[in-house]
């Protein structure tokens, strides 16, 4: 594989910050597999959910 035939990691244009749409690209899910797991993981108190959501918003980069 070639440089630019390689999965890489990017954030879509998304409802909030485009992470779950990145990670449905990158792992060729349906980007609302994501938003579901993350809405779970707000349900015990919010923490558990919200803290790896903006980690991976700051991490990941945009898609140009």
């Amino acid at each position: 594989r070639t440089m630019s035939e390689e999965k890489k990691l990017r954030r879509q244009k998304g409802i909030i910050a485009g992470v779950c749409g990145g990670l449905g690209a990158f792992f060729g899910l349906n980007p609302w597999w994501f938003r579901i797991l993350f809405l779970i993981l707000l349900l015990p108190g919010g923490l558990p959910g919200l803290v790896p959501y903006i980690i991976l918003w700051i991490v990941i980069p945009r898609k140009r």
